[in-house]
């Protein structure tokens, strides 16, 4: 008898570990499952932020009328780009890429014809090749060309 209640003694203690075993191992899958699907809250927001459009800083209107007589020689009057002279800003990725800080340097700076990126073959200017245009002009000026996007 004496070795009887001894089994049952172990044999209960053997199915509590057992039944203590088996409720971790759930939790512990629960846990694992619940955070393989929790923070997904921050990608919400930089997909939103990705497709946000730049604000630009520049005034359109008289960007209009800078582009006019400055761009509209090489890249159209709808800035549909004229083939061999400037490229078109209705579908530019360069364009829709960049901030008007950048936008900003870049019509400052130009684009020689010798540059890897140049394919036109052309020169593009520093400042369209009118050196008084200031950098609120220019800002004017990527403001009008976003419109055209």
């Amino acid at each position: 008898m004496q070795d009887t209640g001894i089994l049952i003694i172990i044999h209960r203690e053997n199915f509590m570990k057992t039944k203590n075993t088996f409720w971790l191992i759930v939790m512990a899958l629960l846990l694992v499952g619940l955070a393989a699907c929790g923070g997904g809250g921050d990608d919400d927001t930089s997909a939103a932020d990705e497709e946000t459009a730049v604000v630009s800083t520049g005034d359109p209107e008289a960007g209009q009328e800078q582009y006019n007589q400055i761009c509209i020689a090489c890249h159209g009057a709808d800035g549909e780009g004229i083939e061999g002279l400037g490229k078109p800003f209705t579908t530019s990725d360069f364009l829709r890429d960049k901030n008007d800080d950048e936008m900003l340097e870049f019509i400052k700076t130009g684009r020689p014809s010798g540059d890897p990126l140049n394919t036109t073959g052309v020169d593009m200017p520093p400042k369209g090749g009118n050196p008084a245009l200031t950098d609120d002009q220019i800002l004017d000026i990527v403001a009008f060309i976003r419109t055209l996007q």
